[in-house]
């Protein structure tokens, strides 16, 4: 962990908290991430989720949780003696994520929209939880899906989406870059001083790695503003900002998943 964080820091030195001062100017408290306007555009990168090549499975995280602890072969969750098995094991998970591995391909939300007869994101509402409730029992998502995680891009699209940016960044992957990361997503929590790193964009794989947080950063903008990205800590997608080009390269990349939200620009 220390040699860790000694190679972060060597590429991304902490900065100023006063560097999101613009930021809490644009956007308001940043508590969950500083959620930008289009800056003159907007998209909404979707995080990823995966089905197993046989299919959804009819049993849900749920049922099989129930089964588990009936059986003995799974233990109660509790902190402290009280009983943390009350509510639904829904399947979904916070931060983190990537490709689960062989017998498991990429669900596009597209398809699964296709297939429910759900919006891929109903209108008003922002990519969440609250999305795809025809695919779930009970609120709980079937076995062979896993869903996208909250607060935090996965993996693969993180390094697909960075590398989308360099090739949209006039200084392609040596654009200088801030990253944030919200307090709610440290180890040590710091509410008074901002989680904030400078760096070059072709060094950001690192970041997502940060031994300091389990998300991929709430926030990383270009230097000179011209493109803006935020994870909310309580979403499923990261908005980004920025020119028109950047954002139509998005939309119709072959990799990554991204769609217009008119009621959220």
């Amino acid at each position: 962990m220390p040699e860790e964080s000694n190679v972060l820091s060597g590429r991304w030195p902490l900065a100023p908290s006063g560097a999101t001062d613009w930021l809490l100017e644009l956007c308001g408290d940043g508590v969950t991430g500083f959620m930008p306007p289009a800056m003159p555009d907007a998209v909404w990168v979707l995080n990823a989720m995966y089905e197993h090549e046989q299919g959804p499975a009819v049993v849900s995280y749920h049922e099989h949780r129930r089964a588990c602890l009936a059986e003995g072969s799974a233990r109660p969750d509790t902190f402290r003696g009280i009983d943390l098995e009350v509510g639904i094991a829904t399947g979904g998970g916070l931060g983190r994520a990537e490709h689960p591995g062989a017998g498991w391909r990429r669900l596009r939300w597209a398809e699964l929209s296709r297939r429910t007869g759900d919006p891929v994101v109903p209108d008003g509402l922002l990519p969440s939880h609250r999305c795809f409730p025809s695919a779930r029992k009970g609120g709980s998502w079937p076995l062979g899906i896993v869903p996208p995680t909250e607060g935090s891009l996965d993996r693969e699209t993180w390094n697909r989406l960075t590398a989308v940016l360099a090739e949209h960044s006039p200084s392609g992957p040596d654009t200088p870059c801030l990253a944030y990361y919200n307090p709610l997503m440290l180890a040590a929590a710091d509410f008074d001083n901002l989680h904030v790193r400078a760096g070059r964009l072709g060094d950001t794989a690192m970041l997502y790695d940060n031994p300091e947080a389990d998300f991929s950063p709430s926030n990383l903008w270009a230097e000179d503003r011209s493109w803006v990205l935020c994870t909310d800590y309580d979403l499923w997608a990261t908005k980004v900002t920025g020119a028109p080009a950047l954002i139509e390269a998005l939309l119709n990349d072959s990799e990554i998943e991204a769609v217009r939200l008119p009621w959220a620009v």
